[in-house]
């Protein structure tokens, strides 16, 4: 499947350009620049992924929107640096935007926290109602730009993320002293801890050799991840913990942003809703069938039998503790409404 091999050959790139540049049709015709100024954008999955081809079109159309004056180029498989790296050289102008994940937003801004605990919300569609919705997430999007000169654009869908493992679990008792790499943040490392397990904060890069050698006995991730980085080759159970459905975060250095013509700026920024739609749907529409069945062909078995009352129950005291200011009360609020709005009959 041309999918698949998109995604294996995504693995062993070193860096993939989003962008096309503009040829001398209508286009260039049309063009007021001379030339487009190109923002770079950081990105530490494949380029297969749906969130780089998102940030693809995001080029396409920013380039026709505004006149050839502005166009990105993306950057897969960290070839600007880490998500840690990243995040600071997008503040400090280095790196224009980049995506970056819930758990390096949460050391940025440990409000953040509120979106990355587990079992917060309940299905995509209430994700989704309260990320679209700017008065519950506008003022948590613009926290940072006074003091970090980070403005969030979107906070996108990033897959269910469930344990895998090199032996079948189904309840917190089967993780009892194995090992599972976590994203670093203090919330990860709490969370998987109150799962049973011995929490292994790592870099996503050294995950594969860790479990290879027995340095680790799994990790958690989605599925996609699962099998673009070939975990699926040495931990051979997917294990539907569904323990987290925290978001990825596409952020731009503010200062850039402001300095953009207004027109060009609304121009941008009225682009996002249907970017972040774009990498939502192609995530869960296409990339994550596509990534179980590449699995089960190298002989993944998804355990879907868990007991998911008892991991959750297992990890409530950590959403208690989390939930310990006004504002993010307010977030944790506005969760459990769109929770129940959604909750299916």
């Amino acid at each position: 499947m041309k999918i698949r091999n998109a995604i294996r050959a995504g693995g062993l790139a070193l860096a993939v350009i989003g962008t096309v540049a503009y040829s001398s049709g209508a286009l260039a015709a049309e063009a007021k620049c001379k030339k487009p100024t190109t923002f770079k954008l950081a990105f530490n999955q494949t380029e297969a992924h749906p969130q780089f081809k998102a940030a693809v079109e995001f080029g396409k159309r920013l380039l026709a929107a505004t006149s050839g004056c502005y166009t990105i180029k993306g950057y897969a498989n960290e070839t600007l640096g880490t998500q840690a790296a990243v995040v600071n050289n997008v503040a400090d102008g280095s790196v224009d935007m980049a995506y970056l994940g819930g758990p390096v937003m949460e050391s940025m801004n440990p409000d953040a926290i509120v979106f990355n605990l587990p079992y917060v919300f309940d299905s995509y569609e209430a994700q989704q109602a309260v990320f679209t919705d700017d008065s519950i997430v506008g003022e948590f999007k613009d926290s940072m730009i006074a003091n970090k000169h980070i403005k969030v654009l979107a906070l996108v869908y990033a897959g269910t993320r469930n344990v895998y493992t090199k032996k079948a679990v189904r309840n917190p008792a089967d993780l009892t002293g194995q090992k599972i790499r976590v994203q670093q943040s203090d919330s990860q490392v709490k969370m998987i801890q109150l799962m049973g397990a011995v929490a292994t904060p790592m870099g996503q890069g050294d995950v594969y050799s860790a479990l290879q050698t027995g340095t680790l006995d799994g990790a958690e991730n989605n599925e996609t991840v699962f099998d673009a980085l070939k975990h699926d080759e040495v931990a051979k159970f997917y294990n539907y913990t569904q323990h987290l459905m925290i978001p990825d975060y596409l952020i731009m250095n503010s200062d850039v942003l402001a300095k953009m013509p207004e027109a060009d700026r609304k121009a941008l920024l009225g682009l996002v809703p249907e970017i972040a739609k774009l990498a939502n749907e192609g995530f869960y529409k296409e990339y994550i069938p596509v990534s179980i069945e590449a699995a089960k062909k190298k002989g993944a078995t998804f355990v879907t039998d868990v007991d998911v009352a008892a991991f959750k129950a297992a990890v409530t005291p950590l959403v208690k503790e989390s939930i310990n200011n006004p504002v993010r009360q307010k977030l944790y609020d506005a969760v459990q409404a769109a929770n129940a709005k959604f909750a299916k009959k």
